[in-house]
């Protein structure tokens, strides 16, 4: 089993799917061929010019609903910072596998994957297992939208959801929010030499970022604490003798399920008042499911064992495509569990342990007999 999760590691991350400028095709063909000689069916789903989603089911003889895992395919770039092991050779050093996306997420994808191959005999006894795989995660969950709002893609609606997100095999109940704002500010061009005659964007701007430092999101929250904020981009000005007439700066908010980004945007721009015009660029909802939900807790019962410590009802700061899934799914219970870690998602020289990656093999096997054996799927409601 470990050789096998190893080879389908390593062949995720030979793919180059870094997003932007994002192309899942290849890596998601050659896995839907790999699922495919393994017993699933597959359906490709396209949604750009070289931009894909794959769904797979492994179908049961039983009633009831399905477990479901996601996972996105697609990777964020490989940064100014030269690699001191090669980004796509998924080579291991030290009880590590290199490679970007080996934590954020592919080293999770080709775990559970495996681990319903050797479940294959529970799962089609049970009532079946899907994978909902994406593309487009990383700017912003563009794959699971697309998929969401195509009136021919069927989504499976499953009684449960596992998220294989770097998580470090502890289990997370949910994530924050995010709401991605542009700000915009508009002033009159005039010479450089002569800036008296006309209004300087670039202030409106610095002005406005000012005036944020002071604006407070929200109360902190039982599970998620303080929602935060933060200027991450600025642009203005076209060359350096002109008054600028146009400057933007883009904010990301991360939240808690209490608050409403319609809300949150609208006391923004009361905040900066009508000299800024704010728009929306990501709108993803905060995910939690109850910590006391009966299958959660039977999922950290699972989990404790790989812990010293007990286990506690713990959130990721990230945004996952469970933001948007979870809606057009059914909203079943929800728990974000891989084997990646959290701190190597988008680092230079990102790597996965391979013994968080065996283990997570072992534990999506355990969580999936769990599943069918003790009746969760017969459960319309828990």
């Amino acid at each position: 089993m470990n050789e096998a999760v190893i080879g389908l590691t390593r062949a995720l991350l030979g793919f180059n799917t870094m997003n932007p400028p994002g192309d899942e095709t290849q890596c998601l063909h050659w896995l839907a061929t790999f699922l495919t000689k393994n017993g699933f069916n597959v359906q490709l789903h396209q949604f750009g010019e070289n931009r894909h989603n794959l769904l797979a089911s492994l179908p049961g003889a039983a009633a009831g609903k399905p477990l479901a895992f996601t996972g996105h395919l697609d990777t964020v770039p490989l940064g100014n910072a030269p690699w001191q092991q090669d980004a796509f050779a998924g080579e291991m050093v030290d009880g590590k596998i290199y490679g970007r996306g080996s934590s954020d997420m592919k080293a999770a994808i080709a775990a559970f994957i495996i681990a319903c191959i050797h479940s294959a005999e529970t799962i089609a006894a049970g009532s079946g297992v899907v994978l909902i795989l994406t593309g487009g995660e990383e700017t912003g969950c563009d794959g699971a939208r697309a998929m969401i709002n195509d009136p021919l893609i069927t989504l499976p609606q499953p009684g449960a959801l596992i998220v294989g997100e770097p998580t470090a095999n502890y289990p997370m109940i949910g994530h924050k929010g995010a709401l991605w704002l542009r700000c915009e500010t508009k002033g009159k061009t005039a010479h450089g030499a002569m800036p008296e005659l006309r209004i300087n964007a670039i202030y409106l701007a610095a002005d406005a970022i000012g005036k944020i430092r002071h604006f407070d999101p929200g109360p902190p929250h039982p599970s998620m604490k303080k929602p935060t904020l933060n200027v991450g981009t600025i642009r203005g000005g076209l060359n350096i003798n002109s008054v600028p007439d146009h400057a933007s700066f883009d904010v990301d908010m991360r939240t808690d399920p209490t608050l409403v980004h319609k809300s949150l945007s609208q006391r923004l721009q009361q905040h900066l008042s009508d000299t800024v015009t704010v728009s929306t660029l990501i709108d993803l909802p905060a995910v939690l499911t109850e910590h006391q939900h009966p299958w959660i807790q039977r999922v950290f019962t699972l989990c404790a064992a790989l812990h010293a410590e007990p286990l506690e009802a713990r959130i990721v700061p990230y945004f996952t495509d469970a933001a948007l899934l979870l809606d057009a799914i059914g909203s079943p219970p929800c728990i974000i569990l891989g084997p990646g870690e959290p701190a190597m998602a988008h680092q230079t020289d990102e790597y996965c342990s391979l013994a968080r990656l065996y283990e997570s093999v072992e534990l999506y096997q355990q969580v999936i007999e769990d599943y069918f054996l003790l009746g969760w799927a017969a459960q319309t409601r828990f």
